[in-house]
């Protein structure tokens, strides 16, 4: 990382600190390991910031190969998920909560079918009423 241009997508080093161990499969000078964990991890964000397609990837960063195939590993390892859910909990405590809600709200609206509402309005059934509001 030290020898190209940071991106704005770039982590931290106080980010880099809570996401490794969980990103950390294999120890860093595991002999299969030819990139970077933190420049993987950089080259993930990209994509997520850019919305760019993987082949864009820049150059500068590792393949595009490399971090499709980490990031893929770590989606389907459930990574990700258990990352929010600690730093949710992580938040809440810092921020003098429980570490799990007490309470839920639960908030459901009706909305009023009409054929003036159209197919937004649910299903048409009747050929005549699909006729009428063509």
């Amino acid at each position: 990382m030290a020898n190209r241009k940071s991106y704005p997508s770039d982590v931290s080093d106080e980010e880099w600190a809570f996401v490794a161990p969980y990103l950390a499969l294999v120890r860093e000078d595991a002999p299969q390991r030819n990139h970077e964990l933190r420049e993987i991890f950089n080259g993930m964000r990209w994509i997520v910031r850019t919305g760019s397609a993987w082949r864009y990837m820049p150059h500068d960063l590792p393949p595009w190969e490399a971090v499709y195939q980490q990031t893929r590993r770590r989606l389907s390892a459930g990574v990700f998920e258990a990352m929010v859910h600690d730093l949710r909990i992580l938040l809440r405590l810092s921020g003098g909560r429980a570490s799990e809600p007490t309470a839920a709200i639960l908030d459901s609206r009706t909305l009023r079918s009409t054929p003036e509402s159209g197919s937004r309005g649910g299903y048409v059934t009747d050929t005549s009423t699909r006729r009428a509001l063509r």
